[in-house]
């Protein structure tokens, strides 16, 4: 397995937008078809627009492509705000109707997926489709027995109390940002190595240097949950279809494909030997199975 070649994934140059007095980056690369929707495609957490570059590359062949920056994170500014999946929710929805201005397919990664779900489910206006990637996002819990929760409930609760506190969630940022850990943590969550590259470690370190990151990085732990992937999905209506890196150490991906099909059955679902970032990892194969479902589906 070999990745994408560098001189096919040159970085292109990005515009800003003005949203809510915050600087937004983002790029857009092909031209618009009338016969299909565009693409905007999300970024996880601690990534950026860098990340969709093997994508963007072969996708504006066939559509208008655009990728953004979520505010706190890339080249957006990062202003000391309560972060949360309704505010990126809205920044995207914002971004379809002022700058692209028609129905997108959405397209995200981990928190980026989750995103693009809120946007769609709730915003469905502004969405022709979504693609997931290995979505984050709650699923409504069932209820256990308390005797066999909670202990790890108490974990939990003791670790977030810990992180709530600014020296705490500081030190552990600087501990993460560190390039020698990005690398290590890189190599958890994907299973070709060849695909990390020194630009790749760049890539999500630089913006971990620009003013108000740690707080960004804070904010995770102070943010309340956000609506329930399973209320989401029974408010969609438009095509899903889940693109998943079978090999996340973070998530188990055949049992929350599982969930995903239980209130959506209508979706497709393709399993890649990947892990938590298959359109990186695996870009060909993603790129032709988000061209060929979205030609034929949107």
């Amino acid at each position: 397995m070999q990745a994408t070649p560098v001189a096919a994934t040159a970085t292109i140059p990005g515009i800003y937008w003005q949203w809510r007095g915050q600087s937004i980056y983002y790029v857009k690369a092909g031209e618009r078809r009338s016969q299909h929707p565009p693409l905007l495609l999300i970024h996880g957490f601690g990534a950026s627009t860098d990340h969709w570059r093997k994508n963007m590359a072969e996708l504006q062949q066939d559509f208008e492509v655009w990728a953004i920056d979520l505010l706190g994170f890339g080249r957006s500014a990062k202003p000391d705000w309560q972060y949360s999946g309704e505010l990126w929710r809205d920044q995207l929805h914002d971004f379809i109707t002022q700058v692209i201005g028609q129905p997108v397919v959405l397209a995200g990664n981990s928190l980026g997926g989750y995103c693009a779900l809120c946007v769609a489910a709730q915003r469905p206006d502004t969405a022709a489709g979504v693609v997931l990637l290995n979505s984050a996002g709650p699923f409504t819990e069932t209820k256990v027995p308390e005797s066999a929760n909670s202990g790890q409930k108490g974990f939990k609760n003791l670790t977030r109390s810990l992180l709530l506190q600014p020296w705490a969630s500081f030190l552990l940022f600087q501990y993460l940002r560190r390039r020698a850990i990005i690398r290590r943590t890189l190599k958890q969550v994907y299973l070709d190595h060849s695909a990390i590259t020194d630009q790749l470690v760049d890539d999500i370190y630089r913006p971990s240097c620009d003013r108000g990151a740690h707080k960004v990085f804070a904010s995770v732990f102070k943010s309340p949950q956000g609506e329930k992937i399973d209320v989401l999905l029974s408010q969609l209506r438009c095509p899903l279809l889940l693109l998943w890196g079978e090999g996340d150490p973070w998530m188990n991906a055949k049992e929350r494909g599982a969930k995903f099909r239980q209130y959506y059955p209508q979706l497709t679902e393709y399993y890649l030997q990947a892990g938590h970032c298959p359109h990186d990892e695996v870009p060909d194969q993603v790129n032709e199975l988000l061209r060929s479902w979205v030609i034929k589906n949107c």
